[in-house]
């Protein structure tokens, strides 16, 4: 039981970091659909950081460097986003698609090239961080405590405090609920949406590295983070765009998450005699399921995806 607790806490703390960045580009109003890709680039940057630290580096010191190459990283590649979709006024559904599609490209490319050009004979794509991930972790007893967790949770906080109890998070919100009433009244549209892109960068980047971190010592970042940008959408609509909401429908999808991770020590579960792929089935399974009787009741901001024109009225 401890275990699936621990597995159902990380993999909510990456789906709630990860929505709440999908969150904060579509009350600017932009569809992030690249919240994949953000992913992937986001983790090749914290385990870059990882790879490339002193062992002797104190655990503090490694987990904010490693965090703020994750950021870096993802905010870096959220900007491609913003560049084809606010200032080319590109289709955002399209532009999203191909960041997915070039985020784990890319990354697999480079580290590629770095194993190359460390080592002739080794053409993986994995990075190692064993000794680094363990600066993560805090083990009490049979529970393993990631900082992610905690993380995950301070970022929400920031996410309400700033949506709802800020001026720049109302202006935010108003810019992907009717953008033309807002620029006149002064507000920079172009600038409130390049913000919300960029904030879901920061999110994505750090639910990436949270994800690379929650099992495995090493990545293979040809694997990609197995749907968990799109797992997250699910999540963001589910919670229909609110920050609390958001965080108790990533509890509810990371707990059939984590059921493929430790259904087999469940007696009544192995009882069912059913393979092993559908329980790693069960959460996107969940996530139609949910999606398909509650679309029709969601609210999604009303501007968003339609590129900002200052003419249209």
């Amino acid at each position: 039981m401890l275990l699936l607790i621990q597995y159902t806490l990380i993999f909510a703390s990456v789906l709630l970091l990860v929505a709440l960045g999908g969150c904060f580009s579509e009350h600017s109003g932009v569809i992030n659909l690249g919240l994949e890709g953000i992913m992937v680039i986001g983790a090749l940057g914290g385990a870059l950081m990882m790879r490339y630290l002193p062992s002797s580096t104190p655990a503090f010191f490694m987990i904010l460097l490693v965090l703020l190459g994750a950021i870096v990283f993802g905010v870096a590649y959220s900007a491609l986003l913003g560049v084809a979709c606010i200032n080319f006024k590109a289709d955002q559904t399209i532009v999203g698609t191909a960041l997915n599609m070039l985020g784990v490209a890319a990354a697999t490319v480079l580290v590629k090239a770095i194993n190359t050009a460390a080592n002739p004979d080794d053409v993986s794509s994995e990075i190692q961080y064993a000794g680094a991930k363990r600066a993560f972790l805090v083990n009490f007893g049979s529970f393993e405590f990631n900082w992610f967790m905690l993380i995950a949770v301070i970022m929400l906080v920031i996410a309400y405090v700033v949506l709802y109890k800020t001026r720049f998070g109302l202006r935010l919100m108003a810019c992907g609920e009717h953008p033309q009433a807002a620029d006149s009244v002064g507000i920079n549209v172009y600038k409130m949406r390049w913000a919300g892109v960029l904030i879901s960068g920061m999110y994505g980047g750090l639910g990436g590295i949270c994800y690379i971190l929650a099992g495995v010592s090493l990545w293979k970042f040809e694997n990609g983070v197995a749907g968990f940008g799109f797992l997250a959408l699910a999540v963001m609509i589910f919670g229909q765009w609110k920050p609390t909401r958001i965080a108790l429908a990533a509890l509810l999808f990371g707990f059939f998450r984590a059921l493929s991770n430790v259904y087999f020590g469940f007696p009544f579960l192995m009882s069912l005699n059913l393979p092993g792929s559908v329980y790693n089935m069960m959460p996107y399974i969940i996530s139609l399921v949910v999606l398909a009787f509650t679309s029709q009741n969601s609210r999604a901001p009303k501007a968003e995806g339609i590129p900002y024109d200052k003419g249209t009225r």
